[in-house]
């Protein structure tokens, strides 16, 4: 059977064009963090290494190369949409070592132990229940595998001068994460979250972005709001007018080179599969 719509399945952010071409421009500017972190993972030349919730790119171009003509990069990934998107890119940029499947993440049905390296990026900040697509991904890494995460905590998303428009959007976030099962401060669980699923020698890394005026990442705050906007009016949290009126006045104060504006709180967390 296909995935369950996003609908069904309450991914946090949606599925919007506006929010895949977010995540395109994402991978890009995460390049750097992408490459620290598969250098802590070591060698990958000749690997199978699967991604869990790819997206329209993820990680899928790093791991090309890494793993080289010897290796193989599986992704898997639940919107329809997303994988069209990847399939585009794995096609223009030739990476023959690269397959696409449109799938769950946490059931893939995929054969257990099977892959090197089990990898995901900022998928369950927007899910509910993670635990199941962690399990996943430790099921498909063989013994002596690595499993490894980069995931969100919005513990750190502030401005300054404060507003109270900002406050009011984070809440409201917050509390439409919390009507549909969605923990978007799970980054601080992350290192939890492996060694519960049986990960051993989990590393951790903290990162933390304070962008200059003008970069993207500063206004992620109400181009999220944007991906939930007919959700929120629907379920009832706000208002149309108020919404609008709130949305502006943060756009105004991000595009305001005296305002600071801080990222999410991201942790990088990798760990080993036990013989």
């Amino acid at each position: 059977m296909p995935p369950a719509t996003a609908a069904a399945d309450k991914y946090f952010l949606g599925y919007r064009p506006a929010e895949q071409r977010r995540l395109q421009q994402q991978a890009e500017q995460l390049g750097g963090e992408a490459a620290w972190l598969l250098d802590q993972v070591g060698p990958l030349e000749g690997r199978q290494v699967v991604e869990l919730g790819t997206g329209p790119r993820g990680f899928l171009d790093a791991l090309s190369q890494r793993v080289g003509w010897t290796g193989t990069v599986v992704g898997i990934e639940r919107s329809a949409d997303a994988v069209a998107l990847a399939r585009l890119l794995v096609a223009r940029r030739g990476l023959v070592n690269v397959q696409l499947l449109h799938g769950d993440a946490r059931s893939t049905r995929l054969p257990a132990a099977s892959f090197d390296l089990a990898i995901a990026r900022l998928v369950l900040v927007n899910v509910p229940r993670p635990e199941q697509i962690v399990a996943e991904a430790v099921r498909l890494t063989r013994p002596g595998g690595t499993v490894a995460f980069q995931e969100a905590d919005a513990l750190s998303e502030v401005c300054d001068p404060p507003l109270e428009a900002w406050t009011r959007l984070r809440d409201l976030l917050n509390r439409y994460a919390a009507r549909n099962g969605i923990d978007l401060f799970v980054g601080r669980r992350l290192p939890r979250l492996l060694r519960d699923a049986g990960l051993a020698d989990v590393k951790v890394r903290p990162i933390v972005h304070v962008d200059e005026p003008g970069h993207p990442r500063r206004s992620l705050l109400p181009d999220f709001v944007d991906n939930l906007r007919e959700r929120v009016i629907a379920d009832g949290l706000i208002a149309r007018d108020e919404l609008d009126r709130l949305q502006a006045e943060v756009r105004r104060h991000v595009e305001d080179p005296d305002t600071l504006v801080v990222s999410h709180l991201y942790f990088q967390a990798w760990g080993r599969k036990p013989a």
